[in-house]
């Protein structure tokens, strides 16, 4: 074989292999961003909130204020050692049919749900870890005090009681 044919020949070799289409690399799978309810909750007990004098009759009890999002949404969780005097009170931002849960709850408390007038409209007990949402029956609920499981029993508040605090009702102290 001559020297020009035996190029020849590697050349179109060359060729032939260079115009080969390869196979395009396999890309790596793309991870799938999953987000849990888990991921968003709070992962510990929050500060003691600020406290405002709550009437309920001849009653009163010094209620922590769970006014922004984040407050809500933590509330009593991984709270331990819920006392007779301690009590949360929730500030929806609008009326709604109030749904709340005891997820990392240590300890079942009661829950009153109260219109926007200031009146409570349910009661309701609220088992403790219970992951199961206690829906209120209106969807007129704009306010949730939370207390130590069975305070309105022992204290005899009902339905239709009327919340107060040291500035007022409720509509007056946190609607206007």
């Amino acid at each position: 074989m001559t020297f020009a044919k035996m190029f020849a020949l590697l050349l179109a070799a060359g060729l032939f292999v260079g115009c080969r289409k390869s196979s395009p690399p396999t890309p790596a799978p793309t991870p799938v961003a999953t987000t849990s309810i888990d991921d968003l909750l709070p992962k510990q007990a929050q500060p003691k909130l600020r406290t405002m004098k709550i009437y309920l009759g001849a009653e009163t009890l010094d209620a922590e204020l769970a006014l922004s999002r984040d407050e809500e949404m933590t509330g009593m969780m991984y709270r331990t050692n819920i006392l007779d005097t301690d009590a949360m009170l929730f500030v929806l931002p609008y009326n709604q049919r109030a749904n709340f849960w005891m997820k990392n709850c240590p300890e079942s408390i009661s829950a009153a749900y109260i219109n926007p007038d200031g009146v409570i409209e349910e009661i309701h007990h609220l088992e403790k870890n219970d992951t199961n949402g206690v829906e209120a029956v209106t969807t007129n609920i704009r306010f949730v005090l939370e207390t130590s499981d069975g305070w309105f029993t022992r204290h005899h508040i009902e339905s239709g009681t009327v919340l107060r605090t040291e500035k007022g009702s409720l509509p007056e102290t946190f609607l206007k």
